[in-house]
């Protein structure tokens, strides 16, 4: 979908910068990024390691604090928002990492790591915590029997999968996928990346898709902005960036990241 000018926005950044100090004085890895996301959109994010995306991406659920710029979640200040406030924002607002294995608490069994969120926020579901973990699983495509067993017992595509339903399950408005397959093979990355297109049909959700691959930012996003040394250097409609782009820097990277072996198992 795309917004047009009379449409709410979901998150809106403004003019996000972030520096970091270095023995040479500041160094700029964000300079002046803004885009917005409407609700049930998906947002590329692509760039090359090192432009600064995943930075972008922790500003925006305030992770790290950005140095200078805004961001608003359903038209409300994030970086100005008191510590109760924040919480009860980040209810709406879950990321899934990179890194899949990383992500979990290899001491947890995997009941434990999906009833954290509810603990942490003092919630209880309507039909009880046991009901809404085995709830999450089915939605992710893995079963019960998962309930008792420890990250090492998995694949990587299901970590990735347990790692999905735990951002689903305070049932989030907007989920930050940073590179959420580029740590796996690539048909079991397809596998994932086309549960998360069927997770947002059903759930509504909005997402901010982080990546390096171009053919997976057209498959999965309505609009892609693409990011180079810490600058948004493109941004518009998916189709129309890939096929007509303006920028040299998109036409490199398109080049770069031709589609692979088994990137046909996406749809």
């Amino acid at each position: 979908m795309t917004a047009d000018a009379t449409s709410a926005w979901l998150v809106e950044a403004e003019g996000l910068v972030k520096e970091y100090p270095t023995d040479r004085g500041m160094a700029r890895v964000v300079d002046g990024v803004s885009f917005q996301i409407a609700r049930g959109e998906t947002l590329g994010l692509v760039g090359e390691s090192g432009s600064g995306k995943s930075t972008v991406a922790r500003m925006l659920l305030r992770l790290i604090e950005p140095t200078a710029g805004a961001v608003r979640f359903g038209g409300v200040e994030v970086l100005a928002a008191k510590v109760g406030a924040l919480r009860a924002m980040r209810r709406r607002m879950q990321i899934v990492f990179q890194d899949p294995y990383a992500a979990l608490n290899p001491r947890m069994r995997v009941a434990e790591i999906l009833a954290e969120p509810f603990a942490i926020h003092g919630e209880r579901p309507a039909r009880g915590v046991e009901a809404r973990l085995r709830e999450l699983l089915d939605a992710v495509g893995l079963e019960t029997a998962a309930l008792g067993r420890y990250p090492h017992e998995f694949s990587g595509g299901q970590r990735q999968r347990i790692n999905i339903a735990r951002a689903l399950a305070l049932k989030p408005e907007l989920v930050v996928l940073d590179e959420p397959v580029s740590a796996l093979d690539v048909s079991v990355g397809a596998q994932v990346v086309n549960l998360l297109k069927d997770l947002q049909r059903e759930y509504g959700l909005t997402y901010l898709f982080i990546s390096h691959s171009m053919p997976l930012v057209r498959y999965l996003c309505d609009r892609v902005a693409v990011m180079q040394k810490g600058r948004l250097v493109e941004m518009g409609e998916v189709c129309a960036v890939c096929e007509t782009p303006r920028d040299e820097y998109t036409r490199r990277l398109i080049a770069a990241t031709p589609v692979m072996p088994g990137e046909a198992a996406l749809g």
